[in-house]
């Protein structure tokens, strides 16, 4: 049987929920994904992603069809008709609470 060894790490609650609730759908435990991490920093000799500082240029999203992006926007400008408006923290706190970000 192989030794295991704990690890300790302090994160933002909301993200933790968030990313659990994920990981959970996918069937997989908290546990489970951090093996996977530390497996794949071991394969690939480094973080098994891009690290790098965000790009100054906006970007639609990726994915997003011609239509796709003319839905959001339309959507945009009704709010903005009907007069529906949000603080900046109401929208950091949207964010936070739906990406835990």
């Amino acid at each position: 049987m192989a030794t295991t060894s704990a690890v300790y790490a302090r994160i933002d609650t909301n993200l933790k929920e968030n990313a659990e609730s994920i990981l959970s759908q996918l069937g997989i435990s908290p546990s489970s994904a951090i093996q996977m991490l530390y497996s794949q920093i071991v394969l690939v000799k480094g973080m098994p992603f891009a690290l790098r500082l965000p790009s100054d240029k906006a970007v639609a999203g990726p994915g997003l069809t011609r239509a796709e992006l003319d839905t959001e926007l339309t959507k945009g400008i009704h709010s903005l008709q009907s007069g529906e408006r949000y603080s900046a923290d109401e929208v950091d706190a949207r964010l936070a609470k739906e990406f835990g970000i």
